[in-house]
């Protein structure tokens, strides 16, 4: 179910929304920025599927690994 809303930006803003966007896809735009923030249930199944992909995993552990020594080596 959708919910009506009233919002007031800057002039500016709308109109670059208008001509960016389109007058027509401005709701569907601000709900895609808005949804990660406040459904956070989204957020968490990401991050599981995230987690349960071994490869992807062992690939980032690898690259965090490999960034260590940078830290260690660089100058204070």
């Amino acid at each position: 179910m959708q919910k009506k809303l009233t919002v007031t930006i800057d002039e500016e803003v709308y109109e670059g929304l208008r001509k960016v966007i389109g007058p027509r896809k401005i709701s569907r735009f601000i709900e895609d920025l808005v949804r990660p923030h406040v459904i956070k249930t989204e957020l968490y199944a990401a991050y599981e599927e995230m987690a349960a992909d071994k490869v992807r995993e062992s690939e980032a552990l690898e690259w965090a690994e490999a960034t260590f020594g940078d830290v260690n080596d660089e100058a204070m």
